[in-house]
């Protein structure tokens, strides 16, 4: 499964004549205009800014159910995708610039593997892939694209509730920082700790030293070897970069539990493991 493009290649592309549909998915905790401003400031050519609030994402249930980052409604991300001018015959490709591409990875999921879209690549490397390769970054905002009428297949078999990451025997796959995982540190959510049973696999272990993504060989070698497998983290977003490793792997997709984390901890009489 072919889910990675390199600069030169995404440069190639965009020089021919039927481009893909760039989408910048930059983002930053904390700050929900941070994204849109940063595409304005520079951005690769003729992308759109896909927000991972906004678009990727609705509002927490009450007292947090569903986690930080429920997915949104699919009327409401088919709306977002026909805006962006998405269609199954146009290859698509994300980015962003932090943490080895968190929300390009649930930009990734989203589309390819829950809306079903058959070409979505992510930037390998991001945006400092891009500028390395000596890429431009224009300023300002692209023309608003042509929409589309796309209607996407929803696949609901790639999510996961929390009643069947309970119960189910599925591997649990952990990608938040293995310090979180074990309990020692919580900087974001009210509880510290792990699903019981669930292993470690911080999401910064599917990169190499200069944040691109591992080989397939060495990403196959490392990943749990396991099947089916659950991929969670704090909220949905992280766990899309352990599901990206297992497809560049050539391995089985994880299932998803978008809740996540954020969501485990709402339930009083869901067990939470500390340590290893």
């Amino acid at each position: 499964m072919n889910v990675l493009i390199e600069a030169t290649a995404l440069a190639e592309a965009l020089a021919g004549d039927m481009p893909p549909l760039v989408l910048d998915c930059r983002a930053r905790l904390g700050d929900p205009e941070a994204g849109e401003r940063l595409w304005r400031e520079g951005h690769v050519p003729g992308s759109q800014h896909l927000d991972m609030d906004r678009d990727l994402a609705t509002s927490p249930g009450k007292n947090g159910a569903g986690g930080r980052h429920p997915l949104p409604s699919r009327e409401a991300f088919t709306a977002t995708l026909r805006r962006l001018g998405v269609t199954p015959g146009r290859p698509v490709v994300v980015y962003d610039d932090v943490g080895g591409q968190l929300a390009a990875a649930r930009a990734w999921w989203m589309i390819a593997r829950w809306a079903g879209h058959p070409d979505v690549r992510l930037l390998n490397g991001g945006l400092g892939a891009w500028q390395a390769a000596g890429g431009e970054l224009p300023l300002g905002r692209e023309p608003a694209p042509a929409p589309s009428d796309w209607v996407p297949d929803y696949r609901d078999d790639v999510l996961v509730e929390a009643d069947e990451v309970f119960s189910g025997r599925a591997l649990k796959l952990d990608a938040r920082p293995a310090e979180r995982f074990r309990g020692e540190a919580e900087s974001v959510d009210a509880m510290a700790g792990h699903i019981p049973g669930a292993r470690s696999r911080p999401s910064a272990e599917n990169l190499d030293a200069h944040g691109r993504f591992k080989s397939p060989e060495t990403l196959d070698a490392e990943l749990p070897d396991a099947d089916p497998v659950i991929a969670y983290c704090g909220s949905g977003v992280t766990a899309c970069h352990d599901i990206l490793a297992y497809a560049i792997a050539g391995r089985p997709l994880p299932r998803l539990y978008v809740g996540s984390w954020s969501d485990w901890i709402t339930d009083a009489d869901r067990p939470i493991a500390i340590g290893d």
